[in-house]
């Protein structure tokens, strides 16, 4: 190596040069800032504020369907791009003119066949998720059901597959957090029939 190497004046195989103290001493740093057209402003804080969201409100309701017996829940499956079944709670879009009840009961039976009523509600989950370049925050209505009648048979469109799960399962096979800590926020389940 030579002596000019030492320095960082002359790069060293593999190495970008490096300017010696020296060499920068006097020099002003050049300013880092991404050039902007000569009409472009930068927005004050009050205008962000101002500046309307678009934002997308979706409200939808289903739940759980316990079977006769009392010992097993209902969950709808779809594959993601993996091939993995997803389970959830079958849900579904409230219509106009609808209540959340009208609409979860609607909606169970849409995607799995199954007739059912409802027994209690089990809350309310909220959350926000990209879709198609828009920002949507959906409010989810959550019942409990007992199935009434009907066979199961899983929604062609939507769903893919439909099962019953032991109750003690159903918290740890949704695929969706809020979900499981829904379930599993009332512990057994056999004390909510």
């Amino acid at each position: 190596m030579t002596p000019a190497q030492e320095h960082g004046a002359l790069p060293s195989f593999g190495q970008p040069a490096r300017p010696t103290p020296a060499a920068l001493a006097g020099k002003k740093r050049p300013s880092v800032s991404s050039p902007q057209p000569p009409h472009a402003t930068t927005p004050t804080s009050k205008e962000r504020r101002e500046k309307p969201r678009r934002r997308n409100e979706e409200i939808s309701a289903g739940g759980l369907v316990i079977d006769p017996t009392g010992d097993l829940g209902l969950l709808i499956g779809r594959h993601d791009k993996r091939g993995r079944t997803l389970w959830s709670l079958p849900k579904g879009h409230i219509e106009s003119g609808e209540t959340p009840e009208d609409a979860a009961i609607r909606e169970v039976a849409e995607e799995t066949g199954i007739e059912s009523a409802i027994t209690r509600s089990l809350g309310v989950i909220d959350f926000w998720f990209m879709a198609e370049g828009k920002r949507i925050h959906k409010t989810v209505h959550h019942f409990l059901f007992r199935m009434t009648g009907g066979t199961l048979v899983p929604q062609q469109i939507e769903v893919d597959e439909v099962a019953w799960f032991p109750l003690g399962e159903v918290s740890k096979r949704l695929a969706y957090s809020d979900e499981r800590k829904l379930i599993a926020s009332f512990g057994d389940l056999k004390n909510l029939i």
